[in-house]
């Protein structure tokens, strides 16, 4: 039996897409976010010193953190040839690179966003707002917004050449790749103008794998 540690609106969704996928049985522990700092709680720190989800735990004692490492060892183990091409070819490769880009590339310039938007909100003393929301908005408009829009362009032409990012059968490299497009789509001003990502978006929901994990797991906040 798996155990997947799930925090609400995160990263371990996507782990629990890929059990129900894979047709595995597991179980779920819940934890929330804090509703003033949107960190895990300190419980979490007792399944993994990093106190960070998601985190799968098994009955025999191993610990998996990691989202892509995650969903590369439960398709090993458990995929039997499901949702990752055949080793040595090139859709092989398209999928490890994908697996990888997901938390190596796309997510940096969504979470720098995130952090900025909020110094941009948040409350402080009047005389350092100005100041701060200056360096904010210089920040995003300099380097983390254009870093966005490199990341969706080069998605949307990769998307023009195959259905899937790893070829024309899905694979765990779009459940991993569905975190970051989600959060573009959130807060990253993925819109119509990139119809390649906006139909990855409506296939990879209506799967009826990723609606019994979004009724398992509870509310997704990235979705609404």
């Amino acid at each position: 039996m798996l155990t997947v540690h799930h925090l609400n609106n995160s990263r371990s969704q996507r782990v629990l897409w890929l059990l129900e996928e894979l047709e595995l049985p597991y179980e779920i522990v819940h934890y929330q976010r804090d509703a003033q700092t949107m960190l895990a709680p300190a419980s979490l720190r007792a399944v993994h010193p990093l106190g960070k989800s998601p985190v799968v735990t098994t009955d025999d004692g191993l610990t998996l953190a990691e989202s892509g490492a995650i969903v590369e060892t439960l398709i090993e183990r458990f995929g039997s040839g499901r949702l990752a091409p055949a080793p040595g070819t090139p859709d092989a490769v398209r999928y490890r690179y994908w697996l990888h880009f997901a938390e190596g590339s796309a997510m940096s310039p969504l979470l720098l966003k995130l952090v900025f938007d909020r110094i941009e909100t948040t409350k402080m003393p009047f005389f350092a707002k100005p100041i701060a929301k200056a360096i904010a908005s210089k920040t995003k408009s300099a380097f983390i917004n254009p870093n966005i829009v490199s990341h969706l362009n080069f998605m949307e032409a990769e998307l023009g050449k195959s259905e899937w990012f790893a070829g024309d059968v899905f694979t765990g490299a779009d459940i991993q790749m569905s975190f970051p497009v989600e959060a573009a789509q959130a807060r990253g001003g993925l819109d119509a103008k990139r119809p390649k990502l906006m139909a990855y978006l409506e296939r990879i929901h209506a799967r009826p794998a990723y609606k019994r994990a979004l009724e398992r797991g509870g509310p997704y906040g990235l979705l609404s």
